[in-house]
């Protein structure tokens, strides 16, 4: 199975369009699976991205005992 990866504009409209390079490396017949993966919201991104550099501070002192654990 390959893949081809685009990114489009979503218009409200009830169709999603497929750019002019990204319908020439379509098969002309046969099945095909389609994903759409829809992009993260910014403020997601924003708490992601918090969440992350929270966790990798480093730990209170108290939790110094497990660092002596293999």
């Amino acid at each position: 199975m390959s893949s081809i990866e685009f990114e489009t504009e979503l218009s409200g409209e009830p169709a999603l369009v497929l750019p002019p390079e990204v319908l020439a490396q379509l098969p002309k017949s046969g099945r095909v699976k389609v994903v759409v993966l829809l992009q993260d919201d910014p403020e997601d991104e924003q708490w992601r991205r918090a969440s992350y550099e929270q966790f990798m501070k480093d730990d209170s002192p108290e939790d110094a005992v497990y660092d002596a654990y293999p």
